[in-house]
């Protein structure tokens, strides 16, 4: 099992920069429509172990479907690297976009899919 540690990570124009505490044990491809088409690589983690340490002003939100889920943005770069929403116990989740945390080698943790499609 991999240790929980703190990542650095953002956007590409580094406007939008955050710290997230995980293991990235659970790394997730979803199959639905907006994930397909931006290539997230997702992994969920509470509000408590987000923190967003600077570009919220740059931040822009898009909403779709249900609009259960900010699919937030970088209105510079147009870069989302997280996105936030409520989980299923109701509390608030982040999902961050591992493609986006620093010093993150893709190919040192195994991808689940998951069928957003089908929901």
């Amino acid at each position: 099992m991999p240790e929980k540690r703190t990542y650095a990570g953002g956007c590409h124009c580094g406007k939008v920069r955050y710290e997230v505490t995980t293991d990235l044990e659970r790394v997730m491809q979803c199959n639905c429509s907006i994930c397909s088409k931006k290539g997230f690589l997702l992994n969920f983690v509470p509000a408590d172990e987000f923190e967003l340490l600077s570009g919220k002003d740059e931040l822009v939100d898009y909403q779709f479907n249900t609009k259960n889920v900010h699919h937030l943005f970088c209105r510079s770069c147009g870069v989302q690297s997280f996105g936030t929403g409520t989980g299923r116990q109701g509390a608030q989740v982040y999902m961050v976009n591992v493609r986006c945390l620093d010093e993150v080698e893709l190919s040192d943790f195994e991808v689940t899919p998951f069928d957003g499609k089908s929901l």
